[in-house]
């Protein structure tokens, strides 16, 4: 059984640098999880925990890769789901971090659970939004028990 899914949502690659720092994170922990660069809901495991890591594109939009995994989950009872989100954005647009606000509404829509207020990277302030992330998701690892 795969512990976590970690669905990206990335156009210039650095939510994929994310998701590889908290797969190699995870991997530590002695817990197990997929990348999916491409998510389909019917390749993601409703048993895992989901964890959303997504930047924000062009006017506050989702990434390519993720519509249409967003666009399912419109359309899916989610209710046995539990998920975290990971945010990548620039505080100097008003649109920052609106992908990952976006995500958490559509699954939450759909009846899924969070489990964590959303950590969202201001990459002025995080140039290397990999550290950012590890350190939050070690810290949220530990309040787990």
């Amino acid at each position: 059984m795969i512990d976590f899914e970690i669905v990206v949502g990335s156009m210039l690659g650095a939510s994929e640098y994310v998701a590889d720092a908290l797969q190699e994170t995870l991997s530590k922990h002695g817990l197990t999880s997929n990348i999916h660069l491409t998510p389909d809901v019917n390749d993601v495991s409703r048993d895992a925990t989901w964890i959303i890591c997504t930047s924000t594109h062009g006017a506050g939009d989702l990434p390519d890769n993720i519509l249409p995994f967003a666009k399912q989950i419109a359309k899916t009872d989610t209710s046995d789901v539990s998920f975290i989100v990971i945010g990548l954005g620039d505080s100097s647009y008003d649109t920052f971090c609106f992908g990952a606000a976006q995500m958490e509404k559509v699954l939450k829509n759909s009846g899924a659970r969070m489990d964590a207020p959303a950590l969202n990277i201001d990459v002025l302030h995080h140039p290397i939004p990999e550290q950012a992330a590890v350190d939050w998701l070690e810290t949220w690892l530990s309040s787990r028990g």
